[in-house]
């Protein structure tokens, strides 16, 4: 399963680690990815996603029911 989170649609990054005599070699930014149980309202149920921490406050600020909407919105959610 690859590591994409399922709310803000976010991957990982790839950049450079820069040495004191400045070489450049490839590296991976990864994101910070956490699995949580979050319970739904509506339907009573916990609902296990694999989320960012970024989108874990967003589901606090909004709640899950409007994340949601915004993440089907910008294609992230089917």
């Amino acid at each position: 399963m690859a590591r994409v989170c399922q709310i803000t649609g976010k991957t990982a990054m790839v950049g450079n680690n820069v040495s004191h005599s400045r070489r450049r070699t490839k590296r991976i930014f990864d994101i910070n990815m956490k699995s949580k149980r979050i319970f739904d309202e509506e339907s009573g149920q916990w609902v296990e996603m694999r989320l960012t921490t970024s989108a874990m406050r967003t589901i606090a600020k909004k709640g899950l029911k409007a994340a949601l909407k915004d993440a089907e919105k910008k294609g992230f959610v089917k």
